[in-house]
């Protein structure tokens, strides 16, 4: 089951639809611009965003404002692991002080108070306008490319992670990963019906397959250097033998089983700001504790132990410009 609002009032809705996991549209998706030509402007702490370190679409979030430098240009309030029959609730005590919402501390009041007859899904990350009192974006992929751009003169790090002259690969990977992996993670895990979780699975493996052959030739899936693409990918491989191969039923293979794969994820954690970012045992406890669907009594597992830290022997494919980039964050 899962949370929506319906004209403002909250409401559990199944996800399903004879079995295949349906996901919707983010509904908030203004754009900041840095003269503020469509209400809102590139301005240092005006923004704040509600994230879950659990959940990869946030997780994404967190990767671009770390590897920008935007920690104190973009505040931020963490929601707890958990995720109950009201959805997203604020971890204890983060709510902010400027946030007048009631003592129950649940994210979809913060939707409310931007829309008191909002109709949709409950979902992070949000990026929340102090001054406007309202939410610009609940879109990961539109709020990665505003701090990749319109926060530039604010942030520590210029380095740009969507050239334009990358645009259009960029684009092709990330719509094949969500269609082929991302989705189907999910779908294979939330299926009720056999052929639904036999196609999902099917079309994950094929994929990393694939993939695996296109990182024997490069060292990210764009070329030779670090884009989004691969700050998208990331955020499911790092999920995908902790928690997804057990907890989804994705266990035809790991991805440490992958040459290349196994090699990719361990070069993209060991840049020192992306591992900062990964908080494992948050993850796990989100997963096997908000589940009670697929896990009832809630049991986290003890592991398995993947180790990221290993030399990941990728360096001979091209220099990583970001590895050296400091980050206070």
């Amino acid at each position: 089951m899962s949370t929506i609002l319906v004209k403002g009032v909250l409401k559990q809705a199944s996800a399903k639809d004879k079995g295949a996991l349906i996901r919707s549209e983010s509904e908030f998706r203004h754009w900041i611009t840095k003269d503020g030509g469509g209400r809102f402007s590139a301005d240092p702490d005006r923004y704040h965003l509600f994230i879950s370190p659990a959940c990869p679409w946030s997780h994404r979030v967190m990767l671009m404002r770390k590897l920008k430098g935007l920690c104190d240009v973009i505040s931020v309030t963490l929601l707890d692991a958990i995720k109950g029959d009201n959805g997203w609730k604020f971890e204890h005590h983060s709510l902010p002080e400027w946030l007048e919402v009631s003592q129950e501390h649940f994210l979809y009041e913060v939707y409310l108070k931007a829309d008191p007859e909002y109709t949709g899904k409950v979902s992070v990350p949000v990026l929340w306008d102090r001054k406007l009192d309202t939410i610009v974006s609940n879109d990961s992929g539109d709020i990665m490319r505003m701090f990749n751009t319109v926060f530039a003169d604010y942030g520590q790090v210029d380095y740009d992670y969507c050239p334009p002259s990358r645009l259009p690969e960029i684009e092709r990977i990330n719509s094949y990963i969500h269609e082929n992996i991302t989705h189907n993670i999910y779908q294979a895990g939330f299926s009720s019906v056999q052929a639904d979780y036999d196609d999902a699975v099917n079309k994950i493996f094929r994929a990393f397959d694939e993939l695996d052959r296109r990182l024997s030739l490069q060292r990210y899936l764009a070329g030779n250097t670090l884009t989004e693409a691969d700050l998208n990918f990331f955020t499911t491989l790092v999920r995908f033998d902790v928690v997804y191969y057990v907890h989804f039923k994705v266990c035809l293979h790991r991805v440490s089983d992958y040459e290349h794969l196994r090699e990719y994820l361990r070069d993209l954690y060991q840049i020192p700001a992306i591992a900062e970012t990964v908080d494992m045992e948050h993850i796990k406890r989100h997963y096997y504790r908000s589940h009670y669907e697929l896990n009832p009594n809630g049991i986290i597992p003890a592991g398995p132990a993947v180790d990221f830290t290993s030399p990941h022997l990728r360096d001979y494919m091209g220099t990583n410009d970001v590895d050296t980039l400091a980050v206070e964050c």
